[in-house]
């Protein structure tokens, strides 16, 4: 048995969706199958302690009995890098407790699947996902997106820093106006130089954003508006920092969008109701938004959002929530094994576990 190690060219790739899709989908053929995640780099306190959402999740959908500890050897915290360049980690400790993790998990499994920490998380201890291949002796699958051709030079610098361990590439998320010149011109580029391509995957709203809800219940907002629903996706943020006017402009040539502003700015709020693309207000400061605002608001369906922090810890608190995303819950993880099972070939993915 050959372990599979899925990574990534960037951060939000959705590897760790592809990752538990494809052990259910190797389990549905009949195999048993095992996970772990060397380096825990998406972290949340829980009883106590730092821990990885991400074993959490496969302990649950793939039925896993092992120990945390043995799923996520290296909590890959801000406090560990600190330690690690203070000389107070050990690497080669860190290392081979990684490869212990692994035998003991990988004991009378026919297949198991190592989860990368993305491109270059690790290194400060020699445990980027090019080092866990070799330490593992795994096969890694690249997963990377593509939205035009400047994006193939991401994936040739990862192939390149794979070297012989990897095994193909899956392309994830490809918007449709990308999805032609993908398939017509770079799948046949990348394979022409001895790059395999397992698939690409079209770009779904169920995993490029959050609702309006999932926004609210992770900022911890109040929705001001009564009405107005709150089931609209959201893939990106503009800021509303500027005179009306100048906020238009910018607010029409975006879409799916939340619009992050202060509670006391009326006029840009007003201007954000103008655009279509605007799909929620979330309004800083803790103020009170205007009655006409909130009446309008109630009228478009345009649900208004409000946070008691600053506007730059809004962005950055809503940023983080948008590139989590919704790609790591029992759902989503459905959805990631309908778009493999139509686009991908996934027999030949888990063949390289043979």
């Amino acid at each position: 048995m050959n372990p599979i190690l899925i990574t990534s060219t960037e951060e939000s790739t959705g590897k760790t969706a592809v990752a538990l899709a494809l052990a259910q989908l190797a389990r549905e053929r009949g195999l048993d199958v095992g996970y772990m995640k060397p380096k825990g780099t998406r972290l949340e306190s829980a009883v106590g302690k730092t821990l990885d959402e991400d074993p959490l999740l496969a302990q649950e959908l793939l039925d896993l009995e092992a120990d945390i500890a043995d799923l996520e050897p290296v909590v890959y915290s801000p406090t560990f890098v600190e330690q690690a360049l203070r000389g107070r980690e050990d690497a080669d400790a860190l290392r081979e407790r990684v490869a212990e993790s692994y035998d003991a998990l990988a004991a009378d499994r026919d297949l198991l699947f190592v989860d990368g920490g993305g491109p270059v998380a690790g290194g400060v201890v020699d445990l980027t996902d090019a080092d866990v291949a070799d330490l593992l002796d795994a096969t890694a699958v690249l997963v990377a997106h593509y939205d035009g051709p400047n994006d193939v030079d991401d994936v040739l610098s990862a192939t390149r820093h794979l070297g012989d361990r990897l095994g193909g590439v899956l392309f994830n998320a490809v918007p449709d106006a990308a999805y032609d010149g993908l398939v017509t011109d770079v799948v046949p580029f990348l394979e022409g130089r001895g790059v395999p391509v397992f698939g690409a995957l079209p770009r779904v709203q169920e995993l490029a954003g959050v609702t309006v809800a999932e926004l609210a219940d992770d900022l911890g907002a109040q929705v001001v508006t009564t009405d107005a629903p709150t089931d609209a996706f959201i893939e990106r943020f503009t800021v509303g920092a500027m005179s009306a006017d100048d906020a238009l402009r910018q607010f029409r040539r975006t879409r799916d969008a939340a619009m992050i502003t202060g509670g006391d700015r009326s006029d840009v709020q007003a201007a954000a109701l103008d655009a279509p693309g605007i799909k929620c207000l979330l309004l800083t400061g803790g103020f009170r938004p205007a009655g006409a605002v909130v009446g309008r608001a109630e009228d478009e369906g345009v649900p208004i959002l409000s946070v008691q922090t600053d506007t730059i810890t809004a962005v950055e608190r809503a940023e983080d929530v948008l590139r989590q995303g919704r790609a790591r819950s029992p759902e989503t993880v459905d959805v990631m094994r309908g778009l493999l099972e139509d686009g991908a070939d996934v027999d030949a993915v888990l063949s390289l576990g043979e």
